[in-house]
């Protein structure tokens, strides 16, 4: 039985890729990604838990408790080769997951890929949404790419929609790096040239959270550049995980 905090696996590869979304965000954004990956990598996209506040769920009110219920909750599938994505807010989560189970003394993944997000000792680079009202919140959200103007059509769909996003976003303004010592797994970061939020010198300040990092991409677009031009991303991604799927399926077959 699939846990309930993970959406529909793709093909089966050697290296599962547990992607997570950004505030607000669910999934369904991570479902294009099984052709693009595969047969190298099986997607596998994360539901953060606790997304139904109008269903009686109570939100969380830290980013800690989140990751240590998704700890719990994806340990039974991080058995095998296995990486992190996150975007924006799922940068910050698949960090703090990683540092997680190191501490439980569980394998690091083979590759933590990393975007749009700050590095977490630095500010937050979303604003606090505390005292914002919902039609400031929407032209915020409006403004950095977070919501598609055909949605406004949808007031039904925004009034579930936004007290999840605002939670998200207050999860992640107070948040407060407890100064973990650096992780030792391969470490990608990646980010647009056009973000209003996270710049180069932000995301090259992940280089004190972990001894290797290999990379920091800068690609055409926004914050919300992986909808933008998927294409333009894969050509990126695809070679950032490629030898660690193949070290995956080498270890596999017992090579």
């Amino acid at each position: 039985m699939l846990s309930p905090y993970l959406d529909r696996p793709g093909p089966s590869g050697p290296l599962r890729l547990f992607c997570f979304p950004h505030a607000g965000g669910g999934p369904a954004m991570y479902r294009r990604w099984h052709r693009a990956l595969s047969p190298q990598v099986s997607v596998w996209p994360v539901q953060l838990p606790r997304r139904d506040a109008h269903v009686g769920e109570e939100p969380f009110s830290d980013l800690e408790s989140l990751v240590a219920e998704l700890e719990t909750g994806l340990a039974q599938f991080l058995t095998v080769p296995h990486a992190f994505f996150g975007h924006s807010m799922g940068a910050l989560v698949a960090y703090r997951l990683a540092c997680r189970r190191r501490a439980s003394g569980n394998p690091l993944p083979q590759a933590l890929v990393l975007s749009a997000y700050s590095a977490p000792h630095l500010p937050p680079p979303l604003p606090p949404v505390d005292d914002l009202d919902d039609a400031t919140l929407i032209g915020f959200l409006r403004a950095t790419g977070g919501l598609p103007d055909e949605l406004l059509d949808w007031p039904a769909w925004l009034d579930r929609w936004l007290p999840t996003v605002r939670n998200d976003l207050c999860l992640c303004t107070n948040f407060r790096d407890p100064g973990d010592s650096a992780l030792t797994c391969p470490t990608y970061v990646l980010g647009a040239d056009a973000d209003p939020l996270v710049g180069e010198r932000d995301l090259r300040a992940w280089s004190r959270h972990t001894t290797r990092l290999r990379e920091v991409r800068m690609v055409a677009g926004d914050h919300f550049y992986l909808d933008n031009g998927p294409e333009q991303f894969f050509r990126v991604l695809r070679p950032m995980l490629r030898p660690h799927a193949e070290a995956a399926g080498h270890q596999r077959h017992g090579a």
